[in-house]
């Protein structure tokens, strides 16, 4: 299952060749077609020999795969070890023993490895085999030269593959595959850059079993995170308790109070070109958390809190030379005005601000409507849409403004 907020709505027209072996996880390289399809990024797959004992090209074309290669002489196509020259990236899943080592060495005695052969471009493989097939020494050996050449490896697992043996040579699964694939198809127009985000809410517990917090589910932050890293940026990710799933290539770093929060942050942001302060922090906590849980004695409750520490405030007025922050507002009332205060005081370079408490905007929900202003002068209304496609649009702002 490929979660929400790993699909960008910015791929179409991409081109991928999928190439699938002889593996029982070769039935998992459908539902990484149907997926891409669905995004419209146009697929074509190759089937190698042994991939036809598990699946067949007519389930590939029921999922709008389209050319489907499965043989190297074909006399309707004549060059079809050729076709994929024009896509944008290979991904090899599931990528068999044998396949490694025939990319390896160079021999292309069917129509993937002689599709490999000739492409250019950016190739993936998920290797999947018996755990003594990934572990022995010809296809390690082979692996690292695939990987010394530029190949990019996505795993493979740990666990326990058809046979019932358990150890490393399990296909990772398809989500992992599907996010490192669309990092290579990702225009790369902030490699170099490094991006810190803090993203979800904090907690404030008052005694061991209650806290003070937010509806905050960290979508946005969570998006945004990814969606620079699948640009090229090296993105740390500072995030309170959440529940999102989160690429392998990003660094995280799982913090509870405002305080961690910005600690962490302070720590962090000095090496970093671009501070994204998506948090929704507490501003307030309680002096102290008790040991033990309050109990009910038939009164009232009363809590003193202080301010917590202002980490969008204290870091963007701190910044150097060349560093940019990005800052968000939740506001009631009054959202330009307040948005416009906002922007100045805490020395941003860009705030995005929402409506609270407006369906389908705000804390926990998919989508979300922003109004956007820079240190320019720019400002600009996006209506409603996902959260994936307003991070993306941040990022193209940014990239905009700095060209």
């Amino acid at each position: 299952m490929i979660p929400e907020h790993y699909l960008f709505d910015t791929f179409r027209g991409k081109r991928l060749q999928l190439g699938v072996t002889g593996s029982i996880a070769a039935y998992k390289a459908l539902e990484l077609t149907r997926v891409f399809t669905s995004m419209s990024i146009q697929v074509g797959v190759t089937l190698s020999p042994g991939a036809h004992q598990f699946v067949t090209d007519f389930s590939f074309g029921a999922v709008g795969a389209d050319p489907i290669h499965t043989r190297l002489f074909n006399p309707e196509e004549h060059f079809g070890h050729l076709e994929p020259a024009v896509a944008d990236a290979f991904l090899i899943a599931p990528a068999s023993a044998n396949l490694l080592a025939k990319v390896a060495h160079g021999l292309a005695d069917d129509i993937l490895s002689c599709q490999l052969l000739a492409y250019t471009g950016p190739i993936l493989a998920a290797p999947a085999m018996n755990p003594n097939m990934w572990n022995a020494k010809s296809t390690q050996a082979n692996w690292q030269t695939l990987l010394q050449r530029g190949v990019r490896g996505i795993g493979p697992a740990c666990g326990t593959v058809a046979c019932g043996d358990t150890g490393a040579g399990k296909m990772s699964g398809i989500d992992e595959i599907f996010i490192h694939t669309l990092r290579a198809l990702a225009p790369q127009n902030m490699a170099g850059l490094k991006v810190m985000v803090t993203l979800g809410p904090t907690r404030e517990y008052f005694d061991r079993a209650r806290f003070w917090s937010n509806p905050s589910t960290g979508l946005m932050g969570t998006s945004l995170a990814i969606s620079a890293a699948l640009r090229g940026a090296d993105v740390t990710a500072i995030h309170g308790p959440i529940s999102l799933a989160m690429p392998d290539f990003i660094r995280t770093v799982p913090v509870t109070s405002a305080r961690e929060m910005f600690e962490a942050a302070r720590d962090c942001f000095p090496s970093q070109n671009i501070g994204c302060f998506t948090a929704a922090v507490a501003d307030f906590r309680p002096p102290e958390c008790p040991q033990a849980k309050f109990k009910k004695d038939g009164g009232g409750l009363s809590l003193n809190f202080e301010q917590n520490p202002d980490i969008l405030a204290t870091l963007s007025v701190s910044k150097k030379a060349g560093q940019k922050t990005i800052g968000f507002a939740a506001e009631a009332e009054n959202l330009w005005e307040n948005a416009r205060q906002k922007l100045k005081e805490k020395n941003l370079d860009l705030l995005v601000a929402n409506p609270i408490g407006e369906e389908g905007a705000g804390f926990a929900a998919s989508t979300n409507r922003v109004a956007v202003f820079d240190r320019a002068g720019r400002e600009d209304h996006w209506p409603q849409m996902k959260k994936t496609e307003i991070a993306w649009r941040i990022w193209d702002w940014i990239s905009a403004s700095t060209e």
